[in-house]
């Protein structure tokens, strides 16, 4: 059961803790974001992936490697199948 001060305390958003740690680890996010449509492209390409989709998503691997770096978070490789 959630009580009242809960409820008030989830409506009011993130605290300024919160937004500084998202403002920090933006970087991150934009790079994660760049692979994800460097992924989808290679998935939905029509006649198979070009050789420049193969070099956006490496691109794309690497500013996700240097963000996640740069904050010092472990980084997993989520590598297609070629």
């Amino acid at each position: 059961m959630v009580e009242h001060g809960q409820h008030a305390e989830a409506d009011r958003g993130p605290s300024a803790d919160d937004m500084a740690s998202i403002e920090r680890e933006w970087p991150l996010i934009a790079a994660e974001l760049d692979l994800l449509d460097a992924e989808i492209l290679i998935l939905s390409a029509v006649g198979g992936p070009s050789p420049m989709d193969w070099r956006r998503l490496r691109r794309a691997e690497q500013r996700v490697m240097r963000a996640a770096a740069a904050l010092g978070d472990p980084v997993v490789s989520t590598r297609l199948a070629a």
